[in-house]
């Protein structure tokens, strides 16, 4: 494994905010400094000429003077077992540009923390610098040698339904994590003791995901039953009963990534078939989709922000055939700030969920996350309605503290469409 030094990754503004959340939690921290670490994994070692463009390739940001940090060493990094986007851009960079020897690229950061602290107090700023769902630190940089190593493929296992009946498949969805229904858990036994063979943990993880709530909306698809009386619709027939009672002017809703309503004729500018840039009249319309992101934004603000902004992009981006994503917004309805120091009479501290960051925190990270593909080194489109919203619930008998404490974390978009008969996919 090759180590290259990099930039330094934080702001002075970033650094800053650092100082104060120690400050705010009693540490004695005097300064911070953090620089971009990267870690190459090879095939065969690096030729001079192979490690000078190497180093190009990862010489980027502000530069300073070459020095030696002080300070107590935080590596932190992707989790081992896991690969960054960075490293899977990075890593095909670097084979385009002839490593071959490069087997993979990972960035980490290396934080210099100078200061008076005890292991207690180590492990308050560990906490503070990593996103545990996501990163881990490391003590030295030979440490990081653990995010390339190689692991052998286990073997599945099998879940004894056929012996064990309906109980061992219990026990197999609490021991695995599958959050399976009563009614899947049924389904499941009485299908694979027709088959007369029991399910392998593959296959019962792939159930879970495939018919997870977040594929397919189960709740949303539910019966719907109010004072014993069920409803003749669903509650996601319920929303699409709109647009079934008038679906005037739209061209497609409810079974694309988007939807797409009628616009007008409007003058365009793009490239002819001959290579000359001009203006084209033709239809334009009006591509819309919005989405929520709320628990990976609770649990990880600004990651999970990014990926719903992204999505939601990649989404407009995704419908029919030539769909060009042009304006967005963000918003963030959370519960009380509760800001350091400027906390507020009417804002009760009703606790969380230890899984969850706080509301503060979510608001410092979050609309950074959000706007990330919206930045000058990204192709997203602006981001120009962003808000946010703040109401403190107090917990009752019907609802939990986590749902008084549940961001909810949106990210729409309009765009234009080129046309109806380019609504559907496929096609010449």
């Amino acid at each position: 494994m090759e180590i290259l030094r990099g930039a330094p990754a934080l702001s002075e503004f970033r650094i800053n905010k650092l100082l104060q959340s120690f400050a705010h939690r009693g540490l004695e921290i005097s300064s911070i400094y953090a620089e971009y670490v990267h870690f190459a994994e090879l095939s065969a070692p690096l030729t001079d000429a192979e490690r000078t463009t190497l180093g190009r390739l990862l010489r980027y940001g502000p530069t300073i003077p070459e020095h030696a940090p002080s300070g107590q060493l935080f590596l932190v990094t992707p989790r081992p077992g896991t690969i960054s986007p960075w490293s899977s851009k990075a890593s095909d960079i670097a084979h385009n540009c002839g490593l071959t020897q490069v087997k993979r690229l990972e960035r980490g950061i290396a934080y210099y923390v100078e200061g008076e602290f005890d292991a207690a107090q180590r492990a308050d700023i560990t906490a503070l610098l990593h996103d545990r769902m996501m990163e881990t630190v490391f003590s030295a940089p030979e440490q990081a040698s653990a995010l390339f190593a190689h692991q052998a493929p286990r073997p599945f296992t099998q879940v004894d339904v056929l012996g064990g009946g309906r109980a061992a498949l219990a026990e197999a969805n609490m021991a695995l994590g599958l959050a399976l229904a009563e009614d899947e858990i049924d389904y499941l036994v009485e299908n694979f003791t027709k088959l007369g063979r029991n399910p392998n943990d593959i296959e019962l993880y792939m159930f879970a995901q495939a018919n997870s709530e977040h594929c397919r909306h189960k709740i949303f698809n539910a019966d719907w039953t109010i004072d014993g009386e069920r409803q003749p619709k669903s509650l996601f027939k319920m929303i699409k009963n709109t647009f079934e009672q008038t679906p005037d002017y739209v061209l497609s809703a409810y079974k694309d990534n988007a939807a797409v309503m009628e616009g007008s004729q409007g003058g365009r500018f793009f490239p002819s078939s001959k290579g000359e840039y001009q203006y084209h009249q033709e239809r334009v319309d009006i591509l819309m989709k919005v989405e929520t992101h709320n628990h990976p934004t609770a649990i990880s603000p600004f990651p999970g922000a990014a990926t719903g902004s992204g999505g939601e992009i990649r989404d407009e981006g995704a419908t029919g055939r030539g769909a060009k994503p042009k304006a967005g917004l963000v918003g963030f309805s959370v519960s009380n700030l509760r800001i350091p120091g400027f906390e507020q009479p009417w804002e009760q501290d009703f606790g969380k969920p230890s899984r969850i960051v706080s509301a503060f925190d979510i608001m410092q990270e979050g609309p950074l996350g959000g706007a990330a593909f919206n930045t000058s080194s990204a192709v997203g489109p602006a981001r120009l309605l962003p808000y946010l919203r703040r109401a403190g619930t107090q917990p009752q008998r019907y609802r939990s503290t986590w749902l008084s404490q549940a961001p909810s974390m949106l990210a729409g978009g309009l765009g234009q469409h080129p046309g109806s008969e380019h609504v559907q996919k496929g096609g010449d």
